[in-house]
């Protein structure tokens, strides 16, 4: 008796052993995976402004593949675009470097990044997806949102504001939106990941990017809000009085900024304080602003 006891109690032991590494191991295993991706992300290179700005060579990153033409594997970009811009009638909406419109799928997951969407779906929704070492560059879109997940298939793919993002292989030409609710799971993502379209997204005012707008505004002439500077208040178009000559700005939500008076011509939304306009392509040329 007493030695079935001790056999027993030895079995029990080992099989809490065997189960305690099992757990060490997937904790291990996890913890790898997320340090991979973080180590990935360490390995990219961040950018502001455009690569047309940043003298990226033709033929490369965003522009290597042809407009309705997706690869039937996710080929892994030198460099990837990810401007804040308007697409039809998504405003804003992150745009590639092409100017294609970018997409987010509601049966992935932004926390923790997770694409779901493989195989077949990432063909018709190619992925967008980076090399390791490779360049980001950020028009408009913060780069405290822009991410990488690592894909069922090895590859990296951009996220903002945690969510996976991919192009459409039916949208043929800079600016279609032929994605946007697809399957009522399919939406242009916004410039911090939310989904474009899904407040009013302003004509000419209105910012539709989910944050609250801000009322007042600080432009500065100098960088790093350095005076001269003018202060805006109220709600609705804003012009500026010293005309092209805002170089930083103050904000404590978004607004949209415009190069022309009466909220005409050229247009970014931007959100909170921005050290060097130039950082968006927008140095000196702020004529007019949209606040409320």
């Amino acid at each position: 008796m007493i030695r079935n006891r001790i056999a027993a109690l030895a079995a029990t032991a080992v099989a809490a052993s065997l189960l305690l590494t099992a757990c060490n191991a997937t904790d291990e295993a996890a913890s790898a995976a997320k340090d991979g991706v973080g180590t990935a992300l360490q390995s990219l290179h961040f950018n502001s402004g455009t690569a047309k700005q940043n003298h990226a060579p033709a033929k490369t990153g965003d522009w290597a593949t042809g407009a309705g033409k997706p690869a039937a594997t996710p080929a892994a970009k030198k460099w990837v675009q990810l401007s804040a811009s308007r697409a039809g009638d998504l405003n804003p909406v992150v745009v590639n470097g092409a100017g294609f419109t970018l997409y987010r799928f509601d049966k992935d997951t932004a926390n923790p990044s997770k694409s779901n969407c493989n195989d077949a779906c990432a063909t018709t929704w190619p992925p967008v997806v980076v090399a390791p070492g490779g360049k980001i560059f950020i028009d408009g879109v913060a780069k405290s949102d822009v991410g990488v997940v690592k894909r069922a298939d090895g590859n990296l793919q951009v996220t903002v504001g945690g969510w996976p993002v991919y192009r459409f292989s039916k949208d043929l030409k800079p600016g279609d939106t032929n994605g946007q609710g697809v399957g009522g799971t399919w939406f242009g993502v916004t410039p911090d990941g939310q989904k474009a379209g899904a407040q009013d997204q302003g004509g000419t005012g209105g910012t539709g990017t989910g944050t609250a707008a801000s009322t007042s505004v600080v432009l500065s002439d100098e960088t790093d809000f350095g005076d001269p500077s003018e202060g805006l208040a109220g709600s609705g178009c804003q012009n500026v009085a010293r005309d092209d000559s805002a170089s930083s700005l103050r904000a404590s939500g978004t607004l949209k900024i415009w190069s022309e008076k009466n909220c005409k011509g050229e247009s970014k939304v931007v959100q909170g304080d921005i050290a060097d306009l130039a950082s968006i392509g927008f140095d000196n040329k702020i004529s007019s602003v949209f606040l409320g």
